[in-house]
């Protein structure tokens, strides 16, 4: 007899078992466009030179100890982080209505958030887009919330944001529910309402008197300005919103097993400041008790170092426009090809994914025909391609969308 008898197993992560599924492959040819995290020409995760210079910084910095930081986390960090995303000259920053908390990640801070939003404000309903970040629903669930709702996103016909029916659905959605908002590089879809969509979106919270809950995994990495990968946050802000902002500087900076996000918070009347913090820290002290130091000591150094900065600029800069040209360079060679079907949104999207279109039936025989590995939805992490297997993966798809029809 066993205290665990009869757990059943649960089914795999998708993502990272797609990417098992790859280093096992023996074949002599085979692509990963699974898991998300950038890659180089060559195939090769990337430490950026600034960040490597920084850590060499840190590590031969003998002030430095290993004392706890405090439970919201590392001082500098925080503000570094909520002035990254809201802008220096934010409203809200100069009126005292921001603050950061430094989480594990984008996914602590998205726990962080949901369990404060639940516990301590019950709020018990969110709506997620559809579709999502396969672990939006689950994160949100195990924080106490009672009901994760769809909101329409994606128009599956013509591979575009359904804006008329996602406006719908925020109006049916009942007072006081936490809408979850990409911030930018709308994951898994790639593709981002326009300004004047943001707008609409906006207006309708604001008048149905719903909460915004902002993601924001890809700011920089995304255009490579992170300004305009956070326009519609700061939009939000001039507007008055009040909300929360789950920052994630894994792809950004390179720091995935590092695991350094931010929660910014922003709120209308700087008096319940005191308030929130402390019983956020409860929250906190549940869950990690306190953050790790070392990712956050090297995004503090590289925001707040004018030529550090300049040198991070360059290096988000350098990732979006490769992953623009692998983008470019996939649809030109399904057009060269005549692969049936549309694939101009290919292009149209941004940011490390794309939502390809291809049916589970499609990926399925793109995996065993072809060896090219990607998730069952059909997103692809662009930047698995490279200029010497992105004709490979063309022609794979260009044969299986042949042999295996849809209506793509």
């Amino acid at each position: 007899m066993s205290f665990f008898d009869g757990i059943p197993v649960a089914p795999p992560i998708e993502v990272f078992h797609k990417n098992a599924l790859y280093l096992n492959e023996t074949a002599p040819v085979k692509v990963n466009l699974t898991i998300g995290a950038y890659r180089t020409e060559e195939g090769k995760p990337w430490v950026l030179p600034v960040v490597h210079e920084t850590e060499v910084e840190i590590a031969s910095d003998t002030t430095l100890n290993h004392e706890y930081l405090p439970v919201l986390g590392h001082e500098g960090f925080r503000k570094a982080a909520t002035e990254l995303v809201l802008g220096e000259n934010s409203p809200a920053i100069k009126e005292g209505r921001s603050f950061g908390i430094q989480c594990l990640s984008g996914t602590g801070a998205l726990r962080a958030g949901a369990e404060f939003l639940a516990s301590v404000c019950n709020m018990k309903t969110a709506y997620v887009s559809n579709p999502t970040w396969g672990n939006h629903k689950l994160v949100f669930k195990k924080a106490g919330f009672t009901a994760v709702n769809d909101y329409t996103f994606w128009d599956y016909d013509n591979k575009r944001v359904h804006i008329e029916k996602l406006l719908a659905d925020l109006e049916a959605a009942p007072e006081k529910s936490v809408i979850i908002l990409h911030g930018c590089a709308h994951n898994p879809t790639g593709m981002d309402p326009t300004q004047d969509q943001w707008k609409s979106i906006c207006e309708v919270i604001k008048r149905k008197n719903l909460f915004t809950f902002f993601d924001i995994a890809y700011q920089g990495f995304a255009s490579g300005n992170p300004d305009a990968d956070a326009w519609a946050i700061r939009y939000f802000v001039d507007q008055g919103m009040e909300m929360v902002v789950s920052q994630s500087f894994a792809k950004n900076f390179g720091l995935y097993n590092e695991r350094v996000g931010n929660l910014t918070v922003v709120v209308n009347n700087p008096a319940v400041i005191a308030g929130f913090q402390s019983q956020m820290s409860l929250v906190i002290r549940a869950n990690w008790s306190n953050p790790p130091a070392h990712g956050a000591r090297i995004v503090h150094k590289v925001l707040t170092t004018p030529a550090r900065r300049e040198q991070w600029n360059q290096a988000i800069q350098s990732m979006s426009s490769r992953i623009k040209e692998m983008r470019a360079a996939l649809l030109n060679k399904l057009t060269e090809l005549q692969t049936p079907g549309t694939w101009g949104h290919i292009t149209q999207q941004i940011g490390m994914f794309s939502y390809t279109g291809l049916t589970a039936a499609q990926v399925d025989h793109l995996i065993a025909e072809h060896k090219v590995f990607l998730l069952s939805d059909g997103r692809i992490n662009i930047c698995g391609l490279n200029t010497k297997n992105v004709d490979y993966v063309a022609k794979a798809i260009d044969e299986t969308v042949r042999a295996v029809k849809s209506n793509i």
